[in-house]
């Protein structure tokens, strides 16, 4: 082996969303990096990645920073998409939770031998039960909607960074 061919490598290790896994491989492969290896996280929806780039790249500084911003930007854009349901998970809990605040009001009014107004608090209780999963599509058609726009322009910045690093690289 002669001096001119060998390359030193630097490793990276990335724990990425596995929703996301084909976004972030196409953005590291524009910084540099190729993928050693993939690993599913066992019990988590998210895999580890394992990179490696030739450690002697020109214009170094200038392709880390893109990609420090890349992977904000790709951060930001996770935590976007997993909002999608945990806002409207949380917002028909609730509605549910209510629900049951009313049925337990019912169930104390009965046993006190209230049954009319055990009768009166049965019934927004029995509705806020159903009313969970009805706020929950409600509550994510919404979200979707609301971050559709965002979250497209998240992804463009994304790819912007990607065709600078790209275009510094070649």
């Amino acid at each position: 082996m002669t001096e001119s061919n060998f390359i030193a490598y630097e490793y990276l290790e990335q724990r990425i969303p596995k929703a996301m896994q084909n976004a972030y491989l196409d953005g590291y492969a524009n910084f540099g990096w190729t993928v050693t290896d993939t690993t599913p996280d066992i019990g988590k929806n998210t895999v580890t990645l394992k990179l490696k780039r030739d450690r002697n790249l020109p214009e170094k500084a200038a392709l880390n920073r893109l990609q420090k911003q890349f992977e904000q930007e790709m951060a930001s854009a996770a935590s976007m998409e997993s909002s999608k349901t945990s806002i409207p998970t949380m917002i028909a809990l609730g509605v549910g939770l209510l629900g049951t605040v009313f049925m337990a009001g019912s169930v104390f009014a009965y046993i006190g031998g209230l049954l009319l107004l055990s009768i009166i608090l049965a019934v927004p209780g029995f509705i806020g039960w159903g009313l969970a999963y009805l706020s929950f599509n409600w509550a994510q058609t919404r979200r979707i909607a609301k971050l559709g726009p965002v979250l497209q322009q998240s992804y463009d910045t994304a790819a912007d960074y990607c065709k600078q690093a790209f275009e510094l690289m070649h």
